[in-house]
């Protein structure tokens, strides 16, 4: 058995490792409206996206529906949660597989939103009739107040 003592200082080492950065880079500039050089980037590699086969319905429209709400950026937290709450109970199998392979596949968020406002075209490979709801549902004619995600009490009224 370990001593109190050498438990204390196993445990603060672990603390203090827990503590510092994954990965470590200096800046040695900072610059302004993009004359900035180009910053050291650590690219982190991420699995491929993986169609989940025969997985049921419902199960399906749940994960879609946290993986809507829990993104990389509060911009699109906002607006895919937004367009779940209204469109995901009622998306077809195809529809939803669509959904799915358009917020999980691509690795960077930015890339989404990019799309969703029609900033920059869509690659063909995430174009469809969900892309289009998406974009026509980010235009927001009806000039609703987005300002927050939904409340997750509409979830346990859905499920009823």
């Amino acid at each position: 058995m370990l001593s109190a003592t050498i438990a204390r200082k196993l445990v603060a080492s672990v603390c203090r490792a827990s503590l510092r950065p994954a990965a470590v880079g200096t800046v040695t500039t900072r610059g302004y409206r993009g004359d900035a050089p180009e910053p050291q980037m650590i690219e982190i590699p991420l699995p491929p996206w993986q169609e989940k086969t025969n997985e049921p319905i419902d199960i399906k429209r749940r994960r879609l529906l946290y993986e809507s709400r829990k993104r990389g950026m509060l911009e699109n937290c906002i607006l895919l949660s937004l367009f779940a709450k209204q469109y995901l109970n009622t998306m077809t199998e195809v529809q939803l597989q669509q959904y799915d392979r358009l917020i999980n596949e691509p690795s960077n968020d930015w890339d989404i939103y990019y799309w969703a406002t029609e900033t920059q075209p869509t690659p063909d490979v995430y174009k469809g009739e969900v892309m289009d709801m998406l974009k026509e549902f980010t235009k927001n004619r009806e000039h609703e107040q987005r300002l927050d995600a939904p409340n997750l009490e509409y979830l346990d009224k859905s499920s009823q």
